[in-house]
């Protein structure tokens, strides 16, 4: 890292053994990413509970280019974590996980989700029409692939989803699938 570790105790005393363990686990963090500029540990351990244990709650706060990672206590309380050692383990393997799902989208390597096809009606003849797409493109629709509506209640103007076949038909790209959007729109 190319800032110090801190560490930090509230509730409790430092102690050399979790402070070596936190040293560890930080160190290995940086196989996720080689890029921390800065790692904040603080270990707390509340006041004790009549109903339940001392719960020790573990917080990371990384600084890497683009973005800080968090991490701490949230849900439903884990009695796992009245080990300060599950505590610490259960945090640096979330800061893991969110470091390597940085680390992809810093790569480009996140997946992302293309609106489906769609446009809107432009032409409505006796039992086929065509759809426009935001490309420009025209593609045929017989009333047959229209889903969710009748094909009469259609009008020009209209938005909707198209699944367009792999072949196409003799007036070009052909969608086997129509379906009206409605006040629903598809964001790109």
């Amino acid at each position: 890292m190319q800032m110090p570790l801190q560490i930090s105790f509230h509730g409790m005393e430092p102690s050399p053994a979790i402070e070596a363990r936190i040293r560890e686990k930080a160190a290995k963090l940086e196989r996720f990413s080689d890029r921390i500029v800065g790692c904040r540990v603080v270990v707390e351990a509340p006041h004790r509970h009549h109903r339940h244990g001392k719960l020790y709650n573990v917080r990371i706060d990384l600084s890497v280019p683009g973005r800080d990672v968090f991490v701490g206590h949230s849900g439903p309380l884990n009695h796992a974590h009245e080990d300060v050692n599950v505590a610490i383990r259960d945090a640096f393997n979330a800061a893991a996980r969110q470091l390597e799902d940085h680390a992809r989208q810093m790569r480009g390597d996140v997946k992302t989700h293309a609106a489906p096809a769609h446009g809107k009606i432009s032409q409505l003849l006796e039992d086929y029409g065509f759809v426009e797409t935001p490309d420009g493109q025209e593609v045929y629709f017989h009333k047959n692939s229209v889903v969710d509506a009748d094909f009469y209640t259609l009008e020009i103007g209209n938005e909707v989803r198209l699944v367009i076949a792999e072949d196409e038909g003799a007036k070009g790209s052909q969608a086997s699938t129509v379906i009206p959007i409605g006040k629903h729109h598809i964001v790109e």
